[in-house]
């Protein structure tokens, strides 16, 4: 009898059901560098643009008006919401029954804060000052990603995600008391870095 043709040992086995397993759970919790990589890099480049036009003592440090600092904002968090949308939809497509329907009810969860954030905003935007205005919109904004990224990590028990809304939080109030040259520095350093940092940390221990 060929070795081909041999009944699989209960280690053999064992070993295979075990290498199906990792691979399964790495597939349902999606690529951390489609994750995590693209919103810090957009967050990085778009908080600087407004860092260099606040300035840290009110002096912009660059020609950049409020205007070009979101639209560079804008454009990196489009790219970055394409890569996450492609890396859940993959993700999803092994994903069925309640999982998926929490899945779902969470980008609801997404939608409908985004929205609510955007109402408020415009709402007490015209009673505000220029730079007060953009630092509610990022802190604001930032509050929806903080909470919602800790909701996601309690629905799914996942740690990685629960810690980087709740560091999310953290450097999202310090910088609101701080100031607006302040809060886009700490979030192009501490959050852009910080989830560049995240994805590939994760990636690297999937």
């Amino acid at each position: 009898m060929r070795d081909d043709d041999r009944a699989a040992s209960p280690e053999e086995m064992l070993r295979v059901i075990e290498e199906q397993s990792v691979a399964t759970v790495k597939s349902l919790k999606g690529d951390p560098l489609l994750l995590y990589v693209p919103w810090g890099v957009s967050w990085f480049l778009g908080f600087t643009a407004f860092f260099l036009h606040y300035g840290l003592d009110g002096r912009p440090y660059a020609p950049i008006s409020q205007m070009q600092a979101l639209a560079v904002l804008m454009s990196c968090q489009l790219v970055a919401g394409a890569l996450a949308a492609f890396g859940i939809v993959r993700m999803n497509r092994l994903i069925r029954g309640d999982t998926s329907a929490r899945g779902a009810m969470f980008g609801y969860a997404w939608f409908a804060g985004m929205l609510v954030m955007a109402v408020i905003c415009v709402r007490l935007s015209t009673i505000l000052p220029p730079d007060e205005s953009g630092l509610m919109w990022a802190g604001v904004s930032l509050l929806v990603v903080a909470v919602l990224h800790m909701a996601g990590g309690a629905i799914w028990l996942n740690w990685p995600m629960f810690f980087t809304g709740a560091w999310a939080a953290a450097v999202n109030a310090l910088g609101v008391l701080l100031g607006p040259g302040w809060h886009a520095l700490l979030t192009a350093t501490l959050l852009g870095g910080g989830f560049v940092a995240a994805g590939l940390w994760l990636r690297r221990g999937a």
